[in-house]
């Protein structure tokens, strides 16, 4: 059974551009699209993992549907994908990833992966340290030979194992600026 394809959200109010993003994505993803700053907010929901969305756009602007993305708690990665260069007024903005226009195909396809990896990073660490939470626990108030004569504990370990090899195998993927935005993330956490 193949998984699903990831969903990326693409919010633009030049059509063309819009569609184009769209084009070059949609061999790889499920692209949704919308053509403006309100429509990108009705199109946000919890099924979108990556949303690439332009700063400047007359009816809502990008900041915005940025905003009303981190409000509702949607955990979607979002890239600012702008003709704005950025200025000191980025450091307080929530976004994971900042894209200056003109962005080529390539360029728009490892930002997109590089949000992804990050996703996938997040959830298996949040997973691995209730894991690491577990097994102390149980070490804490079991003797070695309860823990020993325990399947469920030898089951707990071994998940811990594979994780860590899981987490080890995303973080090799990382770049130095995904170092960066991860430990900023847990550092913010």
């Amino acid at each position: 059974m193949s998984e699903e394809p990831s969903t990326v959200l693409i919010v633009d109010d030049e059509p063309d551009l819009a569609d184009l993003y769209a084009a070059w994505l949609a061999d790889s993803y499920d692209v949704r699209t919308a053509y403006g700053g309100t429509d990108g907010i009705d199109a946000a929901d919890e099924t979108v993992d990556v949303a690439l969305v332009d700063r400047l756009m007359p009816d809502t602007s990008g900041d915005e549907v940025l905003s009303a993305i981190r409000a509702a708690e949607y955990s979607c990665r979002v890239a600012m994908v702008t003709a704005v260069e950025p200025d000191f007024d980025i450091i307080e903005m929530g976004f994971d990833d900042y894209l200056v226009k003109p962005v080529r195909r390539d360029e728009l396809h490892d930002a997109v992966e590089q949000l992804l990896s990050r996703s996938e990073y997040d959830v298996k660490l949040r997973e691995y340290y209730a894991l690491v939470s577990k097994r102390a626990a149980l070490e804490t108030q079991k003797s070695e030979r309860e823990l020993d004569e325990s399947d469920a504990y030898a089951t707990l370990c071994a998940e811990l194992e594979e994780l860590s090899e899981q987490i080890d195998k995303t973080t090799a993927e990382f770049t130095s600026d995904d170092f960066q935005q991860a430990l900023q993330e847990l550092d913010d956490g």
